[in-house]
């Protein structure tokens, strides 16, 4: 791994997903989660401070990049629910089938190479009747504003870890094997707008 993605790119992405717009975001749909939950790309756990304790009785954090494995240990050891970082992908999980309750993905199905094999990954693990909680930011609706996304995305993905500003989110939970149930989206206060077209809601194995 390069001296960027080790050591830069993990920092950045802690002030870019930290800031209040998406703190606020995280807000809306993680005090959602319960039972056992499987984030998929923890990060450095910018999550934790939405969950209700009372509701969740453990996480399993998924976590591939080894930048972001350090920082993710590190808020693993402080968090007020059980934690247990998996350094894994989603496609590949070392889970048992039907084991967790609820599936949580925010802002990682963006940068996630293959979404919808990871989405399906999550799916296996998933109890019956379980949940899929989403928070993404995507392709937007206006035209005007995706000519941008298209233009921008070749310089802005190997800037930001792989990061995709034109994809699709409800399309890719559909191929992933999810019928959405709710779903809200805005563009996001004092963000550009290429960047700032957010999706959020609740999903359930189709």
């Amino acid at each position: 791994m390069n001296p960027y993605d080790r050591y830069i790119l993990p920092a950045l992405i802690d002030v870019a997903c930290g800031c209040r717009p998406i703190r606020r975001q995280r807000a809306k749909i993680v005090p959602q989660a319960e039972g056992v939950v499987l984030e998929l790309g923890f990060g450095s756990g910018l999550n934790l401070p939405h969950y209700d304790a009372s509701k969740v009785s453990r996480v399993y954090a998924l976590e591939p990049s080894e930048g972001m494995l350090a920082r993710a240990r590190k808020a693993a050891a402080r968090a007020l629910v059980p934690v247990e970082v998996l350094p894994e992908r989603a496609e590949d999980l070392s889970l048992a089938p039907a084991s967790v309750d609820t599936v949580l993905v925010t802002y990682s199905l963006c940068t996630i190479p293959d979404a919808v094999a990871a989405l399906q990954g999550a799916r296996r693990v998933l109890k019956p009747g379980g949940k899929l909680l989403f928070c993404e930011h995507g392709l937007a609706p206006d035209e005007s504003v995706r000519r941008w996304q298209r233009r921008i995305e070749p310089l802005w993905k190997p800037i930001a870890g792989g990061c995709h500003l034109t994809r699709d989110i409800p399309a890719l939970i559909g191929e992933g094997g999810f019928r959405i149930e709710t779903q809200e989206s805005m563009y996001l206060p004092r963000s550009p707008r290429w960047a700032g077209f957010n999706v959020w809601g609740a999903a359930r194995a189709a």
